[in-house]
């Protein structure tokens, strides 16, 4: 660990780099990194600038190209930026993502959403906290340690991907398949999710299966529903059905989660008839299925086809269902991984805060490390806005967070 008066010197750059944070903030927020899927082209630019930022620290930089027809350049740039550290054999890695999702209505926003505006110690603008907060965060750590010429316990990754937001694809699941640097024994840290205190630590995730049934009955008139089958009033019963159904087949509990049991929701409904008086012949719902861990979410989604069929024989209607997502939750990390202790301790050496490990219902990128058999947390000192309009970071969490990263940087892992 750092001694007192070098961890002193630490603090004191973090803070003189303030000015700089913002800058970069506001050079990355004029370079909109958005996916093809989500209709712009790419990360190409915003990528571009990075690595001049990169190089301009004078550390080894290396590029990934991920080949994507669907973009000007032909493909999608992550970037990874590598300090040695007096431990050659291990290395901790710090990844965020370089694309953003779309502001959405213009209206919604009080200004450009690409222009950052800075307002009572906040930066707003898409992108500033998710992922950019971080980056920044993480940029301004190696610089730090390169300004005050310190070396870091063990090596420090700064992965920069592309994709995050629409699958992964053609970032860090391509990374991980084309960069031999990533071992068992490696620290990841993946800061892309977290409450206001920065409290929480994420090890594990729930399974994910969204489920799609579509009943199919008879069409015919209003006023002879004798002619046909309600394929409405067979879906509404289904529905019910099969609510009841998983909820009592998946009832285990684990206090790791909030809420610490399965979830399955019927969300989405799809149009049936035009007019009041048809009676429908074809009905089409959805579930969002979040599954405790330990349950096979493929075995979940074989199961739930068979009931579905058996109720619907019952109901004398067709019923098919089919999957618009599923995916079956990587290995969580151990709540005892060396990446989880090192991120308590820079916790409560910071922030004064104490940590407490979690399971979410969601996914993150840190799944693609777990399945590779490293152990990921995911951290993060966060307002929750992202997504949202008016979408804004705090300034201080983004001087706080490189602290936190020169900390974990000075620990002997």
């Amino acid at each position: 660990m750092w001694q007192n008066d070098v961890w002193k010197r630490i603090v004191g750059r973090a803070d003189e780099l303030r000015p700089e944070m913002v800058r970069m903030q506001t050079e990355l927020t004029a370079r909109p990194a958005l996916g093809p899927t989500n209709g712009g082209s790419g990360e190409i630019e915003k990528c571009a600038y990075l690595r001049t930022q990169l190089e301009e620290l004078r550390i080894e930089v290396t590029e990934h190209r991920a080949s994507d027809e669907r973009v000007p350049c032909g493909y999608r740039p992550s970037l990874i930026g590598f300090l040695p550290g007096r431990n050659p054999n291990r290395t901790i890695w710090i990844m965020t993502h370089v694309d953003v999702v779309p502001p959405g209505p213009r209206e919604l926003w009080t200004n450009d959403p690409y222009q950052v505006v800075e307002r009572d110690g906040r930066l707003y603008g898409r992108g500033v906290e998710d992922n950019q907060q971080e980056m920044v965060s993480s940029y301004f750590a190696v610089k730090t340690m390169l300004d005050l010429k310190l070396e870091p316990a063990c090596n420090v990754g700064l992965v920069f991907v592309a994709d995050e937001e629409t699958g992964s694809k053609y970032g860090i699941d391509y990374v991980l398949k084309n960069d031999t640097r990533f071992r068992k024994d490696d620290l990841v840290l993946v800061p892309d999710a977290g409450n206001e205190q920065g409290s929480h630590i994420e090890v594990a995730e729930k399974s994910i299966a969204w489920l799609k049934f579509t009943v199919i009955g008879r069409q015919t008139h209003g006023s002879t529903p004798n002619h046909g089958r309600n394929a409405l009033r067979a879906g509404a019963r289904l529905l019910l059905h099969i609510d009841q159904w998983l909820h009592e087949r998946y009832p285990a509990e684990d206090p790791l989660f909030s809420p610490p049991f399965s979830t399955a929701e019927p969300t989405k409904k799809e149009n049936n008839v035009p007019n009041i008086n048809t009676i429908p012949g074809e009905d089409t719902f959805y579930f969002d299925c979040r599954i405790l861990p330990q349950y096979s979410i493929h075995e979940l989604y074989e199961l739930v086809k068979a009931e579905a069929r058996r109720f619907g024989n019952e109901l004398g209607v067709e019923v098919r269902v089919s999957t618009e997502q599923i995916e079956q939750a990587a290995p969580p990390t151990s709540t005892e991984a060396p990446i989880v202790k090192a991120i308590s301790f820079a916790v409560r050496d910071v922030y004064g805060v104490a940590t407490k490990t979690i399971g979410i219902g969601g996914g993150t990128v840190a799944a693609f490390f777990r399945r590779a058999g490293i152990p990921a947390a995911v951290w993060g000192r966060f307002s929750g806005c992202a997504h949202q309009p008016d979408e804004y970071c705090i300034i201080d969490n983004m001087v706080g967070d490189a602290r936190i990263y020169c900390h974990l940087s000075g620990q002997e892992l």
